[in-house]
């Protein structure tokens, strides 16, 4: 097994696109010529475009791009500027009138971090594509996770930054990775060792509180939690899967949250992850599966790590608790 980056798994384009200064983002994954792509969604609160198409009884057997957004709800018109800008080069869908954009979206919550009235919009949208195209993609602070934050029990003063983070790995022909926004309301671990590398803070700013044993505190019921939350992701191969199989797929690498976020899939999170197939390599789904959830794990910690400090929230990389 060996490292690669998240682009050279081919047959896909990679872009950001942010308002640094509103802090938010999007990240667009587009392959020009379709991908039979599945979709999981385990949190109880998404915000999600076209992702019906993705259900196995639905007819649609590919789409052009899925789009890792901000804004919560509100960053879904980012959806639209993809759809212009595949439209603009006659990418899409044959309807024969014109060729029909597939494009799926799934947006975080940043709108307690920057400017609550700026979102990701259609023009951020077609800036993403235009990035894509310039290859543009790097982690951290940046496209979907330009706003991205972890920790968020006790809201945003006990809360760090995070940020997007890929990974991707070939075993012989087989390539697979994953891209994930980290925007949880649970702590983040290093899936290798165990150890917290990010998430609720003390109030001394230096030390660890632990999220779950401060939801163990009590069992009153919560009407109105803290929403700010959702992790959001993709896994992509070169492996040939339809949709149905990418849909399995997508659930198993959900594992790898379940390794890294803790809590994780509450009715605060709308946490979802897309499966997208890119290729013609005939590889076991358990396989990939299994595989998907390892490497989902190791750009989540990715994630975590290539944040900055921002908006007056610390980063792992300037913590020192254990």
């Amino acid at each position: 097994m060996k490292e690669i980056r998240i682009q050279d798994i081919g047959n896909i384009r990679i872009g950001n696109a942010e308002n640094k200064e509103a802090a938010t983002g999007c990240t667009v994954i587009i392959c020009e010529n379709g991908a039979p792509t599945g979709l999981d969604v385990r949190g109880g609160g998404p915000a999600s475009r076209e992702s019906e198409l993705l259900k196995p009884t639905a007819n649609a057997d590919r789409i052009h791009a899925v789009l890792l957004s901000g804004g919560s709800a509100f960053g879904l018109d980012a959806a639209g500027g993809v759809m212009q800008y595949l439209e603009e080069r006659d990418i899409g869908f044959d309807v024969g009138i014109t060729k029909v954009p597939l494009v799926c979206e799934s947006c975080l919550f940043d709108l307690g971090v920057g400017d609550s009235h700026v979102r990701p919009d259609k023009a951020m949208g077609y800036e993403a594509c235009e990035n894509a195209w310039k290859g543009n993609y790097t982690d951290g602070n940046a496209g979907a996770g330009t706003g991205a934050t972890v920790g968020k029990l006790h809201g945003k003063d006990g809360c760090m930054k995070s940020g997007i983070g890929s990974y991707a790995v070939q075993i012989g022909e087989l390539k697979v990775g994953a891209i994930v926004a980290v925007n949880a309301l649970g702590d983040i671990y290093d899936w290798k060792n165990g150890k917290k590398v990010a998430g609720l803070l003390a109030e001394d700013q230096k030390m660890f509180l632990c999220t779950e044993d401060e939801v163990y505190k009590s069992y009153e019921v919560v009407e109105n939690k803290f929403v700010a939350n959702t992790t959001i992701g993709a896994v992509i191969t070169n492996g040939k899967f339809n949709k149905t199989q990418l849909c399995k797929i997508a659930g198993m690498t959900h594992n790898g949250y379940a390794r890294s976020i803790r809590p994780l899939h509450t009715t605060a999170d709308g946490d979802s992850i897309y499966a997208m197939s890119v290729g013609e390599v005939a590889a076991d789904l358990d396989m990939v599966g299994t595989l998907a959830a390892q490497v989902m794990s190791e750009a989540i910690l990715r994630a975590v790590l290539s944040a900055d400090s921002a908006y007056g929230l610390k980063a792992a990389k300037d913590i020192e608790a254990k």
